[in-house]
C-alpha cells in the first residue's frame, strides 16, 4: 500500500459496491488489481473462494495468480483467477447436464469445427464451392458472441452467406451435441444460457462469487458482458478495470460501450482514474494525449509522468519501404553503439503483418537477431494436432472429429469411401462412430479388406483406451503410445526433407514434455485437465522463450498491447496503413484506429521514432503515399525531423555495423 499513489490506494480500499477504475497505459493497474485482491483477503477477511478475478489471457491470469499467492500465501488458496473461457468451462463442467450434455464434453478446435460444419453442409445440400465454409464458421462465431442462437437467426434478404448460415447453423449445433462437444464460442454462450435458465444454478454461482473483478473490461464482448452482469447481480460487488482509449479489438467483437456505459449500468458507482504513468517520458505521453483527445466519445483523462521530458520523437520520412527499413535498422545500430541498449530493448511496430518483410530482410542482412511475434502457435501445427487427437479420443470416445482425424494417421489404407460408409451408417443408426467400427458385419458397401483394416484399428484403440490408466504417469504412457503408433516413421515417410521431419518429431516430443510438465504441476487435473488447458490457450499467449532472447521484436500493433520497450519504432504512419484502408471504410471517424495508434505510442519507455514512406509498391506498381492524419495531430514541437539529416549511405551503414560488431567481439 505504501508504494501506491493516492488514487491507487483509494481503488484498493474501495471494496463494496460497484467500482470503475479507469487505468491509463502504464499506470500500474496490475499492481492495483493484485493489491486489492490481497486487501480483500487480509484486511477484509473475505474467503478466497468468494473472490473471482477475470482477465483475457492465460498468461495474465497466471501472473496475477503468482503475485497474489506471493503476497497472501495460503490465504489465497481457493481463489479463482482465470480467463473468461476458463471460468465458463468451470461452470459448465459442474452444471452442463442441465443443457443435456455430459460433463466430459470435448471442446472442438477450429479444424474440428470445420469437419462438423462440412457434415452439416452435406446434410443440408449446400455446396462448399458456392459458399466458403470458413466464412460460415466466422458468421456463426459472430452470432454466438452476440448470444444469437440458431432458432433466433433470421437471414437478411437473399444474401448467400446468410442463407447458408441459417440452414447450417442449427444442424451444426445438433451434431456438436450428438458428439458431446462444444466449440470455443459455445463456452460463454452456453454458460450465459445456463445461468439465465436455472435460478438454482444462477444463485449458486452468485453466492459463490461475492466479490468480482474484471481486468481489461474495455475488451469485453456482448456475451462476456452479460456473463459478468449475471454473476454480479445478487451482491453488486463488482470492480472493473480498463481503459476505453485502449479498446482495439472491435473486429473480434469487443464493445467499447461496455466500459463507457458502466456508470449507467451501475448507478451510484465509484469512478477512480489512474492517470500517473510510470512507463514513458513526458514527451511521449504528450504525443499520445494529443492524438487520443481527437476521439469524440471517450472518458476524459490525460496521462502524466514525473520522469522528465525525455528526447523529442524522431520522424523518419523515407523514400520507400526498403529505405524505411534500412534507416530504422541503421538507427538501431546507432542506438546500440551510443546508448548500449540490448537488441531486446528495440521493437518495430506496424499495422499490417505484411510490413515486416523489409525489416526482416534488412535485419538478416545486418546479422541482427530478431523475432517475429504472431507466427503459428505450437498446438495449431498439424503433427501436434494429430498426436493430441489420440489423447482426445482416450479422454472422450464420443469425440467424432478426433476419430476421423486419427483413423488414417499413421496411414493404414483406410480410404475416403470407407470413411463415408462408416460415418453415414453411424448417423443413420444413431450409433457413435467408434461403436460402429465394432459392428462392421452390419455395414453394407465396404470391401472385406477395408473391414479387416478398420477392425484391426478398432481392436488396437479399444486396447489402448482400456489400458490407459489415469493413476499412472500420463507422460510415460503417452510416450509409449506414440512409439507404438510409430508416428516418427510416418513423419519421415511422408516428408522428403529429413531436417523438416526432425523439427516435426521434436514437436511430437514436446507434446509428451508438455503433458509431463502439466502433470507434475497439476497432479489432480488428469488428462482432461491437460486437454482443457491447451484448448483454452489463446493467440495472445506468446512463447515465453521467444521473448526471453536478446533479439529485436517485430510485431503488429494489435499484438503489442500490454508490452513495453525502451525504444519503439512505429512504422508506416501513412493514410490507408494507419489508419488502415479497410477500417476507414467501416468507421470514417477511425476511432479504433486512433486508439491503436495511441497504444503504439505508449509502448515506448525512453524513446519513440515514427516513420513513413513517400512511396510504396503495391502489386509491383509504385504508389504515392500520404502522411497519416494521426501524425498531423502530434504537436510539431514534440517531433525531431530526421528526414534530411543523418541519412547513412550504404558504406557508412556498413562501416558503422562493422565497427559495432568489432567492439562487441573485442569486449567478449
Amino acid at each position: 500500500m505504501k508504494r501506491l499513489n493516492p488514487p491507487q490506494q483509494r481503488a484498493v480500499n474501495t471494496t463494496e459496491g460497484a467500482l470503475l477504475i479507469l487505468a491509463g497505459a502504464g499506470s500500474g493497474k496490475t499492481q492495483v488489481v493484485t493489491t486489492r485482491i490481497v486487501h480483500l483477503l487480509k484486511a477484509k477477511r473475505i474467503p478466497a473462494s468468494a473472490i473471482l478475478a477475470v482477465t483475457f489471457t492465460n498468461k495474465a491470469a497466471r501472473e496475477m495468480n503468482e503475485r497474489v499467492a506471493g503476497m497472501a500465501g495460503s490465504l489465497a488458496d481457493g481463489i479463482v483467477i482465470s480467463t473468461f473461457h476458463s471460468l465458463g468451462v468451470r461452470i459448465l463442467r459442474r452444471d452442463i447436464r442441465a443443457l443435456g450434455f455430459k460433463p466430459n464434453f470435448s471442446i472442438y478446435s477450429t479444424s474440428d469445427q470445420a469437419g462438423v460444419l462440412r457434415q452439416a453442409l452435406r446434410e443440408r445440400g449446400i455446396d462448399p464451392k458456392q459458399v466458403d465454409p470458413d466464412l460460415i464458421l466466422w458468421k456463426i462465431s459472430g452470432l454466438k458472441n452476440r448470444l444469437i442462437h440458431p432458432e433466433e437467426f433470421t437471414p437478411s434478404g437473399v444474401d448467400r452467406l446468410d442463407l447458408a448460415t441459417a440452414a447450417a447453423y442449427p444442424r451444426y449445433q445438433e451434431l456438436l451435441k450428438a458428439f458431446n462437444a462444444i466449440d470455443f464460442d459455445d463456452i460463454i454462450m452456453m454458460t450465459v444460457r445456463l445461468l439465465q435458465s436455472s435460478r438454482i444454478i444462477r444463485e449458486y454461482w452468485q453466492d459463490r462469487f461475492r466479490y468480482i473483478m474484471v481486468d481489461e473490461y474495455q475488451d469485453t464482448n456482448a456475451s462476456q458482458y452479460l456473463l459478468i452482469s449475471l454473476l454480479a447481480q445478487r451482491h453488486g460487488n463488482i470492480c472493473v478495470v480498463g481503459d476505453d482509449d485502449q479498446s482495439i479489438y472491435g473486429w473480434r467483437g469487443a464493445e467499447v460501450q461496455n466500459i463507457l456505459n458502466f456508470e449507467h449500468d451501475y448507478p451510484g458507482c465509484t469512478v477512480i482514474k489512474l492517470e500517473q504513468n510510470y512507463r514513458s517520458t513526458g514527451t511521449i505521453l504528450d504525443a499520445a494525449n494529443a492524438v487520443i483527445r481527437n476521439n469524440a466519445v471517450r472518458s476524459d483523462k490525460a496521462l502524466w509522468s514525473d520522469a522528465g521530458r525525455g528526447r523529442q520523437i524522431d520522424l523518419i520520412v523515407a523514400d520507400n519501404e526498403e529505405d524505411e527499413a534500412a534507416r530504422v535498422v541503421d538507427a538501431m545500430i546507432f542506438e546500440q553503439y551510443s546508448g548500449r541498449l540490448s537488441w531486446s530493448d528495440c521493437a518495430v511496430l506496424y499495422r499490417s503483418n505484411s510490413q515486416s518483410r523489409a525489416f526482416e530482410e534488412k535485419l538478416r542482412m545486418e546479422r541482427i537477431p530478431f523475432v517475429v511475434v504472431g507466427g503459428q502457435q505450437f498446438y495449431e501445427r498439424k503433427e501436434v494436432k494429430d498426436a493430441i487427437a489420440y489423447l482426445r479420443v482416450i479422454d472422450n470416445p464420443g469425440d467424432e472429429a478426433s476419430w476421423l482425424r486419427i483413423i488414417n494417421f499413421p496411414r493404414r489404407g483406410i480410404g475416403d469411401t470407407t470413411l463415408v460408409h462408416l460415418n453415414q451408417w453411424s448417423m443413420e443408426h444413431d450409433i457413435p462412430l467408434f461403436e460402429a467400427m465394432g459392428r462392421l458385419q452390419d455395414i453394407d458397401g465396404m470391401s472385406e479388406s477395408s473391414k479387416k483394416t478398420v477392425a484391426a484399428f478398432h481392436r488396437m484403440m479399444t486396447e489402448i483406451i482400456t489400458a490407459f490408466d489415469q493413476r499412472r504417469r500420463l507422460g510415460e504412457q503417452t510416450n509409449a503410445l506414440f512409439n507404438r503408433l510409430r508416428i516418427e516413421d510416418e513423419i519421415y515417410r511422408t516428408l522428403n526433407d529429413p531436417a523438416q521431419a526432425r523439427k516435426r518429431i521434436e514437436n511430437i516430443e514436446q507434446v509428451v514434455n508438455s503433458l509431463a510438465l502439466f502433470e507434475e504441476r497439476n497432479p489432480a487435473a488428469g488428462l482432461a485437465g491437460f486437454l482443457e488447458r491447451i484448448t483454452l490457450m489463446d493467440n495472445q499467449d506468446g512463447d515465453d522463450k521467444e521473448h526471453g532472447t536478446n533479439a529485436v521484436t517485430l510485431m503488429s500493433l494489435h499484438s503489442s498491447k500490454g508490452l513495453e520497450f525502451e525504444h519503439v519504432w512505429l512504422v508506416g504512419m501513412e493514410e490507408e496503413l494507419l489508419p488502415h484502408k479497410r477500417s476507414l471504410e467501416e468507421d470514417p471517424g477511425c476511432a479504433e484506429e486512433r486508439r491503436l495508434c495511441y497504444v503504439g505510442i505508449t509502448r515506448a519507455r525512453r524513446h519513440l521514432t515514427i516513420s513513413r514512406c513517400l512511396t510504396r509498391r503495391k502489386y509491383g506498381t509504385v504508389e504515392e503515399r500520404h502522411p497519416s492524419r494521426f501524425l498531423a495531430e502530434i504537436p510539431e514541437e514534440l517531433l525531431s525531423d530526421t528526414s534530411s539529416e543523418n541519412r547513412c549511405s550504404e558504406s557508412k551503414s556498413a562501416d558503422l555495423a562493422a565497427d559495432f560488431f568489432a567492439r562487441m567481439l573485442g569486449e567478449e
